[in-house]
Formats: C-alpha cells, structure tokens, sequence
C-alpha cells in the first residue's frame, strides 16, 4: 500500500493502538508527529525515526498548517486535553478524535471549535492490538470536504480489501467510511461496539453449554434445594472447547475473527484460569441500548449482553441476597454452600 500523497499527522496518544496508527502511517510514506505524558512511549516511536516531542506546544510548532492533529485517548481525558490543545492552533487547523467518545459530545465539541474555526472530525476506529498489520475499520463523522482532505490518512490506516460481490469498490470496501456529519462516525462505531458485545456473549455462552456437557456424569446432591437432572444420559459429553472454537474457524457458519481469537486463548490457557471473569465495559454498549430506547428498536441480544457484563462485576449480588432472603422468608430456605 503506497500513497501519492504524503501528509503529515500529529498524534496525542501512543496507547495500544495509538502507536499502532502512527507506525501504520508513517509506514505507507506520511510523516508523524507524537506525543504523550508517557515519555517512554514517546522514546520508543523516536528510535523507528519518528519526531517525538515534550509539551503540547512543541507539538503543535513542529506541525505545518493546516495541521491534522489525532487524539487517541480515553474519551474520560478527551476534552481535558481539547481545552489544552485548542488555544494553540490556528484557523482551518483539524482534530480528530479517534477515541470512543459519545456521539453526543462530538455534536457539542465540533460547534465549539468551530467558533475558533476549527474543523472537528470523529474517527470510530477498530482493529485493536492488530491493527498494525491488519489495518483498522473507520467510521468517520464530519464535514465532506475535510474528510476528503483527509483520505490520504485513512486509505493509509484502513486494510484495503475487495467490495462483495456485486458492488463496486469504493471507501467502504477498503475498510473507512465517511458516516455524515458530526458524530455520525462514532455513532456507527457505538454501534458496531454493541453489535461486538452480543457477539462475544454468544459465543462465550455457546462454548459454556458444551463444557458443561457432562453434567449427566457429575454427582449431584439429592435435596430440596436442587433442581433433579432429567434424563442425565443426554449430557454425558466430555468435549474439548478448545478443539471446538478450533473446528468453528475452518468452514462454519460461525466463522470469525472472534472465534479466531477465542481458539488462540484457549490454545494457550484450556481453562482460561487467568481470568477471573470481570468483563468490563466502557460505554459503548450502554450507548447502543440507549440509542434503541430513543429510536423505539428492539434490541433484545445486546440488552442481555450488557446486563450479563454488569453481572460479571458482582453487580447483581444485592439482587440475588433479596432473592435468597425471600426464600428464606417464605420458604425456611437455608442457602446451599458455594
């Protein structure tokens, strides 16, 4: 992948996929320059002959106008960094935020720097720790011709590829895409965040069902307080997961990158002990349920996922002591040992 267009980018940020982007870049023939409060970071890029810097101010002198300037941050820090950024830069200067910030600030964020006559475009980027080699999806809000100004970039971060059948190659098939106006990229993005939540509870809850396939060989307690297993010769399975999200990647239906992943952590970790089950979540997928709640859409799958990550985090452990103490209460039920 080569451009004809060499541009230079300003990037605030050199997280794990921060410093991804940037070699992506400069690698296909654009020039950076970086910083971050991490002079390590920093340190590491400057010895792959990248322009490193200390301040903010540095950064914006060391940058030609009109200067492309790419936050990638947490969206919690975004605007802390904007209020510091924007007294530096000068008239048709751009920022774009390729963070996951809510669409909703993008929409407030880009007529405050417009009032500055800044240009604000939102980057809903996706590719995690792989971008580097595979390239990264975009999904970008903001005015057309700034966009357009900026293709040279994203055809240098995006992987490329060819269109499906029966469409002609065009942004979306290289893997970017220019949504609409303000916010409309992270929209998409907060939605593809959501999508991704119902797909990797899904699997994960396939793949327990099948674990779980020799109950019917277990011993189980004969009381009261424990529901009989009928017909227990049905689950008396002893299947390796871990051959199974193997199979699934080779011609299933199921086939994905997720599973790609799942079956590389189960190849190295069988029983996955290094991992306490905490699933976080850091908004995107409360945004989408949001989002079908305003817009009357059903979206039974990603509800459920999003409730299942609270549950992760013991967030439910109230519930289920009012749960027990009702039983109690109604039924002398006495709580079985974990």
């Amino acid at each position: 992948m080569t451009t004809s267009r060499p541009m230079q980018l300003g990037m605030v940020g050199l997280g794990r996929m921060g410093a991804n982007l940037v070699q992506r870049v400069v690698r296909d023939g654009h020039h950076a320059v970086i910083f971050d409060v991490n002079h390590d970071a920093v340190a590491t890029l400057e010895a792959k002959d990248i322009v490193g810097v200390s301040s903010l101010q540095e950064f914006v002198d060391q940058l030609t106008t009109p200067r492309t300037v790419w936050l990638m941050l947490p969206a919690a820090i975004t605007q802390h960094v904007l209020d510091q950024l924007v007294p530096l830069l000068q008239a048709d200067d751009v920022i774009i935020d390729g963070g996951n910030s809510y669409y909703h600030d993008d929409i407030v964020r880009a007529a405050a720097l417009k009032e500055h006559g800044l240009h604000y475009v939102d980057c809903g980027t996706s590719g995690g720790v792989w971008g580097l080699e595979r390239g990264y999806s975009l999904m970008i809000g903001g005015e057309a011709d700034v966009v357009a100004r900026l293709e040279p970039i994203f055809e240098s971060i995006a992987p490329g590829g060819e269109p499906s059948p029966g469409r002609l190659a065009d942004q979306a098939s290289q893997g970017f895409l220019h949504c609409g106006p303000s916010g409309a990229g992270h929209f998409v993005k907060m939605v593809h965040n959501g999508v991704e939540y119902g797909m990797m509870a899904s699997i994960a809850e396939g793949l327990s069902i099948i674990k779980h396939a020799n109950a019917g060989l277990l011993v189980r307690e004969a009381d009261a307080e424990t529901a009989p297993l009928e017909n227990p010769e049905f689950y008396s399975y002893e299947i390796n997961v871990a051959d199974v999200a193997e199979v699934w990647r080779h011609g299933s239906v199921v086939s994905s990158w997720l599973v790609d992943l799942t079956a590389a952590a189960l190849a190295q970790s069988p029983e996955l002990a290094e991992f306490s089950g905490r699933v976080s979540d850091s908004g995107e997928g409360r945004w989408t349920v949001k989002a079908a709640i305003d817009e009357s859409v059903p979206a039974p799958v990603i509800s459920a996922s999003l409730w299942q990550r609270y549950e992760s985090r013991a967030e439910g452990d109230f519930a289920a002591r009012v749960l027990s103490a009702m039983r109690s209460q109604f039924g002398g039920h006495v709580e079985k040992p974990s």
